[in-house]
């Protein structure tokens, strides 16, 4: 079937599944295959339980009246979801890096709401199947739409960037994740780049680039509009952050950090060409920990900028933003406090969160650290490295969790799993402390908050 008469079909029938468990009235189920399951199996059970349509690529599965049958039900997927984003024509803003792409998502969408009706991503759901079913998400009501996109080996960006098609991009930043798919930091550089190179394409695109990442600078030849934002001083006593240096002239959105205590309190101001402040400086008391979320929201204020939204608004939505996805999450029990980052970790995100940690004024410190997955060969270099951070900012109290920190040479408790801990912390609690629990999704550290 031509993509078209299905997008005729998709218009008449505008939600899309790919899970059978979950088939709404109406909608149109697509028949995906994973190396444990098959969906085209559960195509007949999908329509009786609701869906008008089902989309298969296997023909044993095509007999019925409201099947049809494609060459490759993934590909039919992207197709329809490009279709429909050139059909609607809605303003992108396409967003990807190593570290802090979903919250920078979920912040530009928070400033960008406070004018626009905007659709974006849901959680992370960034991979060749998540971000098709949010371009079909966009509907004729939306004015703009934020999406992110996520790569774990070379080409993941390209392969998006072709279905998403951005108007406006930017890459958060480029860190040592993934390395068992990427190869090297090298190969991390040149897939996040690709969405640059999608950019280049594009003569009325717009990309914000962080000036204060070199990695990020020295790849931005041949975009044609750039906004750029950083870190400098707000001209009032600072604590951190430091004035820009002049390779980094030009930038549009300029913002310090004034404490993080442990959330993140900072100053911002768009400035002019002649550098002055446009409309004053603004303070957003936030409710992130770590002073690496500065640059996250610096780049959520250009954003907004770019698309005209009162400087007022933007920190008012800074300021009301809270975390609920164990991201830079504060989380006080009857017993501790929490400074929950355990959504995931590599060893970028991981040196970030500790040194935040060590430089934060607090009693009772102590790290739940677990092991960084995907990281190929480089792991026990980088694991090796993570221990040496910890003993030379001075933290004491460390838990570490997993085979890869089990293989480093250090005085720190070590854990297998995290089955282990909620053992010790069952038999022996901390109590009045101040924690970090930082992990790989796959070590499971992000259900300790519940016992400690």
């Amino acid at each position: 079937m031509d993509i078209s008469e299905l997008y005729s079909i998709f218009a008449e029938h505008p939600v899309v599944t790919t899970d059978s468990r979950d088939c709404p009235e109406g909608s149109v189920f697509v028949a995906l295959k994973g190396a444990s399951f098959n969906g085209n199996k559960f195509a007949a059970a999908a329509l009786e339980k609701g869906c008008a349509w089902a989309v298969v690529d296997e023909a044993e599965h095509a007999g019925g009246e409201h099947t049809i049958l494609v060459d490759d039900c993934l590909k039919t997927l992207q197709q329809l979801a490009r279709y429909h984003r050139r059909r609607l024509g809605t303003p992108i803003v396409g967003i990807t890096g190593t570290n802090g792409k979903t919250t920078t998502k979920e912040l530009t969408a928070a400033v960008l709401a406070r004018k626009y009706n905007v659709l974006c991503t849901q959680g992370n759901f960034n991979n060749d199947i998540g971000v098709p079913k949010t371009l079909l998400r966009i509907n004729a009501g939306h004015d703009i739409a934020v999406v992110e996109m996520g790569a774990s080996h070379p080409g993941d960006i390209k392969t998006l960037v072709d279905i998403v098609e951005p108007d406006c991009g930017l890459i958060t930043n480029v860190g040592r994740a993934h390395l068992q798919g990427f190869g090297s930091f090298e190969g991390v550089l040149r897939t996040k780049g690709e969405l640059y190179d999608f950019l280049r394409t594009r003569s009325d695109s717009v990309t914000f680039v962080n000036a204060g990442d070199e990695h990020l600078t020295s790849i931005t030849g041949g975009l044609t509009h750039i906004m750029k934002y950083g870190r400098g001083d707000c001209g009032s006593n600072r604590t951190g952050g430091g004035a820009l240096a002049p390779a980094a002239e030009g930038v549009r959105i300029v913002g310090e950090t004034v404490c993080c205590d442990p959330f993140l309190k900072f100053r911002w101001y768009e400035r002019d060409d002649d550098g002055q402040p446009v409309d004053g400086i603004h303070e957003v008391h936030t409710n992130l920990i770590g002073s690496y979320n500065l640059d996250n929201m610096l780049a959520a204020i250009a954003v907004g900028r770019h698309f005209d939204v009162p400087s007022a608004d933007i920190s008012k939505a800074l300021s009301a933003y809270t975390p609920s996805n164990n991201r830079s999450q504060l989380t006080v029990t009857k017993s501790n406090r929490l400074i929950v980052d355990a959504y995931n970790a590599n060893p970028t995100s991981m040196a970030a969160a500790i040194d935040n940690f060590s430089n934060m004024e607090a009693e009772g410190k102590m790290a739940i650290l677990g092991d960084m997955g995907e990281l190929g060969e480089a792991s026990a270099a980088e694991h090796a490295k993570i221990v040496r951070q910890l003993e030379d900012c001075g933290l004491n109290d460390v838990w570490l969790v997993g085979s890869e920190f089990a293989k480093t040479g250090c005085r720190y408790r070590k854990f297998q799993n995290v089955d282990e801990v909620k053992a010790e912390i069952t038999a022996n609690g901390p109590e009045n402390r101040t924690i970090l629990i930082k992990g790989s999704h796959s070590t499971g550290l992000y259900m300790l908050p519940e016992i400690l």
